[in-house]
């Protein structure tokens, strides 16, 4: 049974920021079965809030940046409340691959877009449920949502394939996580993200591009 308030909000609802999980930086994805392998995109973290009628767009660092992206504020307001997801914002060029330059330079704000991969609240605190079965939940969250708000796939087994893939089209690279996993704030070595040392994004680690 879930204690609530008397707004009907549940008593262990998160606070309003919650500090992101971060994956443990590897050469080389997991193997063996247990992990699902998502494509890294090209971005800036994003935690997207819905309650109370209200959207909130928060930065990896807890900076409210609500009104830079009104794309995503109006999906997510579609959306049923009370809800944290989090996500990358990116801005998607026409053949749908992500452009950092054009985000980062804030020339397309209005335009960019939420990739949503795991889902922290749902009416309930969901941080201490499978990482499978979160995402089962966003995906159904997102069932109905459009283009301002898109959900992550995800394919289990052979990371490794899907890393050669990646690191062929140029793209950033590949997350991995346990499906069993919770979700925990700060460092974790049940999230792997193994990047393509030849994609603009290394390029801007090395030489001290903000990235």
């Amino acid at each position: 049974m879930v204690l609530r308030d008397a707004r009907g909000r549940p008593l262990n609802e998160p606070a309003a920021f919650i500090h992101p999980c971060q994956p443990t930086t590897a050469k080389e994805p997991p193997s063996g079965p247990g992990w699902a392998h998502e494509l890294k995109h090209d971005g800036y973290r994003l935690q997207i809030h819905v309650r109370d009628s209200r959207v909130r767009l928060y930065t990896i660092n807890g900076n409210d940046w609500t009104k830079r992206y009104p794309r995503i504020v109006e999906e997510a307001a579609r959306l049923r409340a009370p809800l944290i997801i989090d996500a990358e914002v990116v801005h998607l060029s026409a053949d749908g691959i992500s452009d950092f330059d054009a985000l980062h330079n804030r020339t397309a704000d209005e335009k960019a877009v939420a990739l949503a991969f795991d889902l922290l609240l749902s009416g309930d605190d969901l941080r201490r449920q499978p990482l499978i079965e979160r995402k089962t939940a966003l995906k159904w969250v997102l069932r109905k949502a459009r283009e301002g708000i898109q959900y992550v796939e995800h394919a289990e087994g052979h990371g490794d394939k899907l890393f050669a893939a990646v690191c062929n089209l140029g793209l950033e690279g590949i997350v991995s996580k346990r499906l069993t996993s919770v979700y925990k704030s700060g460092p974790s070595r049940t999230w792997i993200k193994v990047k393509n040392p030849d994609a603009p994004a290394a390029t801007r680690a090395v030489d001290g591009t903000f990235r």
